[in-house]
Formats: C-alpha cells, sequence, structure tokens
C-alpha cells in the first residue's frame, strides 16, 4: 500500500507536485478524496489559508491574520473548529470511498486539532494508499510511516510522473 509523503523548503511546490499528481490520477480514473489547505491572498499579500475538501469542494477555514482567538502561528489564527468541520467529514469519505487519499498538509496548523491527529493516525493503519505533504518540523514523527520524497525547485516536475507511477504500479498489482 503506498504511503508517499512529500516534504520539502517553504516554496519547492510540494503542494503543487500533490495537486498535479491528483490531476494525473483523476484522468487514469481514480476516486480522489482528501484535503487542500491553499493560502488565501488579498492584493498579493498572504492573509489566511483555507480547507478544502477534494471530493466535494466544500470549504472552510484554517487560519487568518483577521481571526481574533484560536492557536497562534505565526501572525495567524488557527480556526481548529471551521477546520474541523471541512477536513473530518473530507478524510472519512476518503477513506471509506476513494482510491487514494491525499492530505496536504500535516502541519502546525492543521495539528493543533487533536481530532486531525488522531485521523491521521488512523489513516497510516488503514489499507489505503495516501499522499501527503508533510511540513519539514513533522518530519521526524511521520517520515518513517511511508516512502518519504524531499520536493525541490529542480525534481517537482520529475516528482509528478514518478508518483503517478508508483500509485498506478501499485494498484495494476493489487488488481492483477
Amino acid at each position: 500500500m503506498p504511503r508517499i509523503l512529500l516534504t520539502g523548503l517553504p516554496g519547492s511546490g510540494k503542494s503543487t507536485v500533490l495537486l498535479r499528481v491528483v490531476e494525473r490520477l483523476r484522468g487514469e480514473g481514480l476516486r480522489i478524496g482528501g484535503i487542500i489547505t491553499p493560502e488565501v491572498r488579498v492584493g498579493g499579500r498572504r492573509v489566511a489559508f483555507k480547507v478544502v475538501d477534494l471530493h466535494s469542494g466544500r470549504e472552510g477555514l484554517l487560519a487568518s491574520v483577521d481571526r481574533i482567538g484560536g492557536p497562534r502561528v505565526g501572525r495567524y489564527r488557527v480556526d481548529v473548529k471551521g477546520f474541523e468541520e471541512v477536513a473530518l467529514p473530507a478524510l472519512e469519505y476518503a477513506e471509506r470511498e476513494c482510491d487514494l487519499i491525499c492530505i496536504d498538509e500535516i502541519g502546525r496548523m492543521e495539528l493543533f486539532s487533536q481530532a486531525f491527529r488522531r485521523r491521521v493516525e488512523e489513516l497510516f493503519r488503514s489499507g489505503k494508499p495516501l499522499l501527503a505533504v508533510v511540513h519539514r518540523d513533522y518530519v521526524r514523527a511521520y517520515g518513517r510511516r511511508g516512502t518519504l520524497i524531499r520536493v525541490t525547485p529542480e525534481n517537482r516536475e520529475d516528482l509528478v510522473e514518478v508518483i503517478t507511477s508508483m500509485i498506478m504500479g501499485e494498484r495494476r498489482q493489487r488488481e492483477g
């Protein structure tokens, strides 16, 4: 069961690689579920992060510079409840109905949610293929739980094909 974990420096292309793999695998007919946490920019300035269900498109707030209350990460305040309301059902659905579970990302903001932390542990123990971005600060905690791939600006284009092939190859083996 492939468990592929992407890590790297900020701006290296981790999320881009994940999204391109998702696009390619959907083109192969795979059902993909899970979450992404894209940034929100206003006037060229990052002001928030949202959480998006990859299957339904449902969105919620993960963190914002304008939020009052909640755990602080840099200049952002995390909306744990808002995050959980989208992330937990998305991951539940992905495990139950999809061919691949994607998580972008396992990082400090997301891990303020104890329920998310527990759900990630359950997903690592499940029989489902998993593709996740792991923040570099959490590589020690999660890096040995799968194939860890360091994304760089130099290798990110090639990684889309490599990862797609890994997942499709494993799928064909299971079916064959």
